[in-house]
């Protein structure tokens, strides 16, 4: 190890010194371990940078970070400089911040930490992600950007990194995750999300539950913040997909008339928007077209954005592990999915372009999860579970995972080893079943990372 790499470590070693709720089970966590007093004090002993560039803030249970990616790329093919703040990473805590999709630099981490310990040392009861967020506002800052796109980490009323003045708020799609800090009905989770909503400061919301989006609506009414909701006054409907990209009709409710016409190919003179993306499912057509409204009200508020920068950043976006093709024949496809809504979308996509494909599911997930509720979206499309587990410490055991496998009348096998795992599933595979890796983000990170010397055993496999 060379001594920059040696100080990289000692410098996340110090970080993970600190509390850090990614880390405990979700029982263990409650509202009263977040205060946003000590980032407010953190952040006013290193001279406040986040108030020095615009931000659009985004929060939410299922697509903030897709629709951050998106949001950046866009920006940035404007020609703007930009500031990516989103948790958790994949495979190097550097992900977390990035300028213009390029990860801060080990070196550079390393003296941000440096920079900021005299401040931190004066906060008490600090946690990781408040450091992190200090270190992603300080960095932005220091680099000049000319505007930051900063998701939220858990929540948002509470958040670290709910001390900003946005020049737009977004509110995602609202599902059940972390419950023991957020509360056990979508009511309650969308007053806490709602906490990002500034007073007169606009908020686009994607489509929710009735019960979401009546909560929004009333913490918006409350603090006088113009409200674009996405499906109600900007529409939206999916187009051509592949396995490659996928594409979608964007229009807003005063053009109805128009889309009208042009559904019933009686005017020619006008279409909807149309927009391609990379990423695929559903969820990310719903994703775009939230982002395709934030970029209107990033208009709106004064920042040039030009019609082709709109189409290249939505065709250039990069955000892996989410119904992330890595490989063709045969298919082997690893998403994110770790709750119950997730797990839905990710069983609709499946369906959607894997067609009649078989699916051997490469599964390893979270203790604290509903796995049992997970399993019951997904095994219906499952015909073999291979089970295995992350050295994360809320891991769930491979041999538990079996159990219940077999309590949905499915053919499974623990492999607790990931790569191991993945050469087995791959091995099973064939033209006619494909090979879907979910359950955890720490297990997307682990075949991501194995798999191109996974791919080179088997390549030699067959050829001896």
């Amino acid at each position: 190890m060379d001594n920059l790499e040696e100080k990289y470590q000692q410098t996340l070693d110090y970080l993970y010194g600190f509390v850090d709720f990614s880390l405990t089970r979700q029982d263990r966590l409650a509202a009263a371990n977040f205060d946003l007093q000590r980032m407010a004090d953190l952040m006013k002993l290193l001279g406040d940078p986040q108030q020095t560039y615009p931000v659009i803030h985004i929060a939410g249970t299922k697509g903030k970070g897709s629709t951050a990616a998106m949001t950046a790329a866009i920006l940035q093919q404007a020609g703007y400089k930009v500031g990516l703040y989103t948790s958790p990473h994949l495979q190097d805590y550097c992900e977390r911040i990035q300028i213009n999709r390029h990860n801060i630099t080990h070196e550079y981490m390393v003296e941000l930490v440096e920079k900021i310990k005299p401040a931190i040392e004066k906060v008490p009861d600090l946690t990781t992600f408040e450091i992190t967020t200090a270190l992603g506002f300080t960095a932005f800052a220091e680099n000049r950007v000319d505007i930051a796109v900063v998701e939220v980490g858990l929540g948002g009323r509470l958040d670290a990194t709910n001390i900003v003045n946005p020049l737009v708020s977004v509110i995602t799609s609202l599902s059940y995750d972390h419950m023991n800090v957020l509360g056990n009905t979508l009511s309650q989770i969308a007053g806490e999300k709602g906490g990002i909503i500034k007073k007169g400061r606009p908020v686009i919301v994607s489509p929710q539950e009735d019960s979401a989006r009546q909560v929004i609506e009333r913490i918006a009414a409350e603090r006088y913040a113009p409200l674009t909701q996405v499906g109600r006054d900007v529409l939206f409907t999916s187009a051509e997909r592949s396995l490659d990209q996928q594409s979608l009709l964007v229009w807003t409710r005063a053009e109805q008339e128009k889309m009208n016409r042009f559904l019933e190919g009686t005017d020619s003179s006008w279409q909807p928007e149309k927009i391609t993306i990379p990423l695929l499912g559903y969820h990310q057509i719903q994703n775009a077209a939230t982002v395709y409204t934030i970029i209107q009200q990033v208009r709106a508020e004064g920042i040039s954005i030009p019609e082709e920068a709109i189409q290249a950043g939505f065709a250039a976006v990069r955000w892996p592990g989410r119904f992330e093709l890595l490989n063709k024949d045969p298919i082997l496809v690893v998403d994110s999915a770790h709750n119950l809504d997730s797990a839905l979308k990710l069983r609709l996509t499946i369906d959607d372009y894997l067609g009649c494909q078989s699916v051997i599911l490469l599964f390893g997930v979270s203790e604290d999860k509903d796995i049992a509720g997970m399993f019951t979206q997904l095994m219906p499309r499952v015909k073999r579970l291979i089970a295995t587990q992350s050295t994360h410490p809320r891991a769930y055991s491979a041999e538990k995972l079996v159990e219940l496998a077999h309590q949905f009348g499915r053919s499974a096998v623990a492999i607790p080893d990931i790569a191991a795992a993945l050469e087995e599933a791959m091995n099973e595979a064939d033209h006619e079943t494909a090979v879907v890796v979910a359950g955890s983000i720490f297990v997307a990170a682990a075949v991501r990372e194995e798999w191109p010397e996974v791919q080179k055993k088997l390549l030699n496999y067959q050829s001896t």
